[in-house]
């Protein structure tokens, strides 16, 4: 899976009110699960109730939330240029009757989504495990410095989804169902292929696969962060007066000399500089918090080292 998808995601997430598609489409993943994105793929290490990290007693899980249909059917660059009822005839059938559409896509990564209806399971009394969760993950149980832990899944009664892999890709579709006459049939369990052109992807699921997700994620906790900053820059303006008198060579100084620009990117390195057991069950809350998965995060899924 390539940049393609990339379009996709991102209108994912911003439609359906958070909620993301796991990478690969149809992996299964529950709440409670937690992982890492490794190479652009989210990597599912282990679940917090499977590997009694919290016991089951201590979580109370919502189940069949109704989700607003309306936000899980949506499009980027694809236009449909017809739709119309025709007519055929074969010699076992005679003449009948079809429905059918044309989809064109403007876009490599342009793609329709239509999910039916969407429900979602998830953990309604986080605030009650996220602090014991923190000490668990990265000082008593586990190391963690960077993860990402699922509070909410979502399925779909189906979903359907075209992606282009080229310009002016087109997708055509026809369901000898009556019933549909001229509304839209992507998506629809009648609906047929007639022929496709520079399509990445198409699929439909047909049963509710926990596919979707929403996700907290570790960082540092903001004032930490804020000072570490502060103190990195006040060690920039002092290093030439430092450099100068601790070598034995006369630099010259350049008023250009790259001044780095330190953002919360710069979150892990608070925690590589800790002296030794700075950083334990008793001060983990002071270093760390739980954000919402956010686009950045989403970048980091297109993101790959090496081979494929």
């Amino acid at each position: 899976m390539d940049t393609l998808y990339q379009k996709f995601y991102k209108g994912f997430y911003l439609r359906t009110g958070g909620f993301l598609p796991t990478k690969p489409l149809n992996q299964n993943i529950y709440p409670g699960d937690f992982f890492q994105i490794i190479n652009g793929e989210i990597m599912i290490l282990g679940n917090i109730f499977r590997k009694a990290i919290v016991g089951p007693e201590q979580v109370i899980m919502d189940y069949g939330l109704k989700l607003n249909p309306a936000n899980w059917n949506f499009s980027d660059g694809v236009t449909k240029p017809y739709a119309g009822r025709e007519s055929g005839s074969n010699a076992i059938e005679g003449t009948f009757e079809f429905s059918k559409q044309v989809l064109k896509f403007k876009e490599p990564g342009s793609y329709m989504f239509k999910g039916e209806e969407p429900e979602s399971i998830k953990i309604s009394n986080w605030s009650d495990i996220k602090d014991e969760l923190i000490v668990k993950l990265t000082q008593t149980i586990y190391s963690f410095r960077e993860l990402y832990l699922v509070t909410e899944c979502a399925t779909n009664a189906s979903w359907t989804l075209a992606i282009a892999s080229h310009k002016h890709a087109e997708l055509e579709i026809a369901t000898g169902d009556e019933n549909y006459g001229l509304v839209d049939i992507f998506g629809h369990s009648s609906s047929r292929t007639i022929q496709s052109k520079n399509i990445e992807y198409y699929h439909r699921q047909d049963n509710r696969v926990p596919s979707f997700f929403k996700a907290r994620k570790l960082v540092v906790q903001q004032e930490k962060l804020e000072t570490f900053i502060s103190e990195l820059i006040t060690q920039r303006m002092n290093l030439q007066e430092w450099a100068d008198d601790f070598f034995d060579y006369n630099f010259e100084s350049s008023q250009t000399a790259h001044v780095p620009r330190y953002t919360e990117q710069a979150y892990s390195s608070v925690l590589d500089m800790l002296q030794a057991n700075q950083l334990n069950p008793n001060t983990a809350l002071l270093y760390f918090t739980w954000g919402d998965m956010s686009l950045d995060d989403i970048q980091k899924l297109f993101i790959t080292y090496g081979d494929e």
